[in-house]
């Protein structure tokens, strides 16, 4: 028996979603989903994609989020269990800020087994990032006034103009404190549900 993967499933009681997407966050990576008296506990409240789960999950989508990974086995045993429970819905996994290393670093094994992936907030390394490589859809998300040294804006528009990669730049908002943290531009603080808006809008997109 391999090892056990917890993650947190948010999903409207309206039957199967047509969209579930799989939420690997920055910082530490670490969602680490329990019960605890009866309570779901998580780590990392702050993190842009965990606090804005309430502007994505509706009759439509779902969300799974859980500690952010490289392995394929990991990831794997994540998708298994979602198309045994929810065997209709189409799976996109979303990564912010250093999750991105791992979305990008999952991209071809996970090319023909999910509907796509989507990059808020990636690190620079994205710019090499050929996004139309991939059979599944490929999807950047950056603030255009991204202040985070590590998640420059320019890296996500060099993948756009160089590879074709498909891009959402996005602005407004409010920066407070540390540029690379939740709540700078790099976060989408103040601007999250528009962000979610955009993101929820391309995934509908996909055939």
């Amino acid at each position: 028996m391999g090892d056990q993967v917890p993650y947190l499933l948010n999903s409207a009681d309206t039957g199967t979603p047509r969209f579930v997407l799989i939420l690997f966050p920055g910082g530490s990576g670490i969602v680490n989903p329990r019960y605890e008296h009866g309570v779901v506990k998580y780590q990392m409240a702050e993190n842009f994609l965990l606090r804005a789960r309430i502007f994505i999950v509706d009759q439509e989508f779902a969300t799974v989020a859980m500690d952010s990974t490289d392995s394929e086995a990991r990831i794997q045993a994540v998708v298994d269990d979602i198309r045994r429970r929810m065997p209709a819905s189409k799976i996109y996994l979303v990564g912010t800020s250093t999750g991105t290393l791992d979305t990008m670093k999952l991209a071809g094994y996970l090319s023909d087994k999910i509907d796509g992936e989507i990059h808020t907030s990636a690190l620079s390394s994205v710019a090499s990032f050929d996004g139309p490589a991939y059979r599944n859809r490929q999807l950047l998300v950056h603030h255009k006034n991204d202040g985070c040294q590590l998640t420059p804006f320019e890296a996500a528009e060099t993948s756009h103009s160089r590879y074709g990669t498909e891009l959402i730049a996005m602005e407004g908002g409010v920066s407070s404190g540390n540029p690379c943290k939740a709540f700078g531009h790099h976060g989408f603080n103040g601007i999250e549900e528009e962000t979610v808006a955009a993101i929820k809008h391309w995934v509908k997109q996909g055939k």
